[in-house]
């Protein structure tokens, strides 16, 4: 596994600690079909399923990790999300597409940007 899928790898996995200590339950993690994948899928106590899109970065030297998300990813995630409603047949279930980005301040420690309902 090379450095970046490390740095995903960790960034995925921060955000699944986060969004449980909120109080959502991980109901799926990398879910993958043709046309794309869902980093974590989440679910609010109040039934609401997060769809959530995970960026990490070792830096802010490139940019924050967020303007990664274009308008085609955004619609991308979008049937993905209907996608996997259909296929757990959770069709007509609230949802919402969040977004985190994941990255190591100046000071080497990892830091959040959570945005919710940003898609």
């Amino acid at each position: 596994m090379g450095y970046k899928q490390r740095i995903g790898q960790v960034g995925e996995e921060l955000v699944a600690d986060y969004v449980r200590g909120l109080g959502m339950e991980v109901v799926d993690r990398n879910w993958r079909i043709r046309e794309g994948e869902i980093d974590l899928i989440a679910r609010e106590p109040d039934g609401t399923f997060v769809f959530i899109e995970v960026k990490s970065r070792s830096s802010l030297h490139f940019g924050h990790p967020l303007e990664a998300i274009t308008s085609t990813k955004a619609l991308r995630l979008q049937k993905l999300a209907l996608a996997w409603l259909v296929t757990h047949n959770a069709w007509g279930q609230p949802y919402r597409i969040d977004c985190c980005a994941v990255f190591k301040n100046s000071m080497g420690e990892w830091e959040y940007d959570y945005r919710l309902g940003v898609l």
